[in-house]
C-alpha cells in the first residue's frame, strides 16, 4: 500500500459516524497528579491496569474509533498478554501515539512555551509503527494575557506543528494537529476568540508552507471559552456559536475532523457544548468530533480508585460517557439522558 493510501485508510477508520477519540496519552507526571487525586500510586502496574481498563470495556469500540497512548503504554499488555495497542485494534480502535516531549519556554517572547521532540521524530515514528500505531498527536499550547501569546510564539508554534505533521504525512502516520489556547486565567470569552483565531490562521498558513496535506490529518483545538478564573460565564449556546464563528473562519474544508479537547471543562459540560456545535452547524464540512481525556475518564478514575474489585463499575461509567460523547457527535445528546437510559 503507498502512503497516500496508508493515509486515507487511517483516516476513513478515525471519522466514522458517532465515534470519537480517547485521549489516554497522560504522561507520568500527569497521570501521577490525577491517580494521587483519587489516592492511586502511580506504579507501572497500576498505569497498566487502568489503560487495560479503559481499552478492555465491552464494545467501547462502539463510540471511540481511535486512542492515544503514552509511549509506556505501547510496550504494555492485558492480563491475556495481548500488547495494549493490538488489543485497542481488536476492539475496532486504531491506536495512536503521542509525540512530542513537553514543552519549554521559548527565547524571545516571554511569557510563551514551544513544544520540544522534533529531532529523531522520524525515526521513532517508524518504531511506533511496527508497535501498531497509525496516527499520532503533538500539542502546542498557549496562554492567554494581555500580551500572550506574542507573535512570535504563534509564529514558532505554527511552524512547529507543521514540521511535525509534514514528518508524520512522510512515513504513513495521520497527523493529528493540537493546538490549545489554555482556559487558565481571567481573560474574556472574546479575548479567547481572538487569540483561538490568530493561532489557527497561523497554524493552517504554516500546514501550507509545509505541504502537508490536509485531507490526511485532524485538528485537535479547544473550544472558545472565558477564563477559568473570569467572573464572566457563558451558556452553552454562547460556547458553540462562538467556537463555530472562529471556525468557520479558519478551518479549510479539506480538514476531514475537528475532534476537540476538553481542556478543563467538567465532562456534562464538554458533551453540552459538543452537542450545541452539532446542533447549531448540522452541514459542517468538516465533522466535529471529540478527543477528550479528563472528561471522558474523570467518573472513571474516581470508581476505580486502584482497586480490582471496581474494574466492572468503572468500565460501566466509561461506556455510559462515550455513550453520551457519541450522541452529542450527532447533535443528539440531552442533559436528562445523563441519570436515565438512552
Amino acid at each position: 500500500m503507498d502512503i497516500y493510501s496508508e493515509l486515507q485508510a487511517t483516516i476513513t477508520d478515525l471519522v466514522q459516524p458517532g465515534r470519537g477519540i480517547l485521549a489516554a496519552d497522560e504522561s507520568e507526571p500527569t497521570i501521577a497528579k490525577r491517580f494521587k487525586a483519587v489516592g492511586i500510586e502511580s506504579t507501572e502496574e497500576n498505569r497498566r491496569a487502568y489503560r487495560t481498563l479503559l481499552i478492555g470495556t465491552p464494545n467501547i469500540g462502539h463510540f471511540l474509533s481511535g486512542v492515544i497512548l503514552f509511549e509506556e503504554t505501547l510496550g504494555q499488555r492485558n492480563d491475556q498478554g495481548t500488547p495494549l495497542p493490538a488489543f485497542a485494534a481488536a476492539q475496532g480502535i486504531v491506536p495512536g501515539i503521542k509525540v512530542d516531549k513537553g514543552v519549554t519556554p521559548l527565547p524571545g517572547a516571554p511569557g510563551d512555551n514551544v513544544t520540544q521532540g522534533l529531532d529523531g521524530l522520524a525515526e521513532r515514528l517508524k518504531g511506533y509503527k511496527t508497535q501498531g500505531t497509525r496516527f499520532a498527536k503533538w500539542r502546542e499550547v498557549y496562554p492567554v494575557s494581555e500580551r500572550n501569546p506574542t507573535l512570535l510564539g504563534i509564529d514558532v508554534n505554527a511552524d512547529t506543528l507543521a514540521r511535525y505533521a509534514a514528518i508524520c504525512q512522510s512515513v504513513g502516520i495521520v497527523p493529528i494537529v493540537e493546538p490549545e489556547v489554555l482556559l487558565d486565567g481571567d481573560h474574556t470569552m472574546q479575548r479567547c476568540a481572538e487569540v483561538t483565531e490568530c493561532v489557527l490562521h497561523a497554524v493552517f498558513h504554516a500546514l501550507h508552507r509545509h505541504g502537508v496535506l490536509l485531507e490526511f490529518m485532524l485538528l485537535k483545538p479547544s473550544m472558545v471559552l472565558p477564563g477559568k478564573e473570569s467572573a464572566a460565564r457563558a451558556s452553552v449556546e454562547e460556547v458553540a456559536r462562538e467556537t463555530l464563528r472562529v471556525l468557520k473562519r479558519t478551518v479549510p474544508a479539506a480538514v476531514p475532523s475537528i475532534n476537540f479537547l476538553s481542556g478543563g471543562q467538567t465532562p456534562e459540560q464538554a458533551t453540552a457544548h459538543l452537542d450545541a456545535m452539532n446542533r447549531q452547524y448540522p452541514g459542517a464540512p468538516w465533522s466535529l468530533s471529540f478527543s477528550y481525556a479528563r472528561a471522558l475518564q474523570e467518573p472513571v478514575m474516581n470508581c476505580w480508585r486502584g482497586n480490582p474489585a471496581n474494574v466492572a463499575a468503572a468500565q460501566k461509567l466509561f461506556y455510559r460517557r462515550a455513550e453520551m460523547n457519541s450522541l452529542a457527535r450527532q447533535g443528539k445528546y440531552r442533559s436528562e439522558l445523563e441519570n436515565t437510559g438512552t
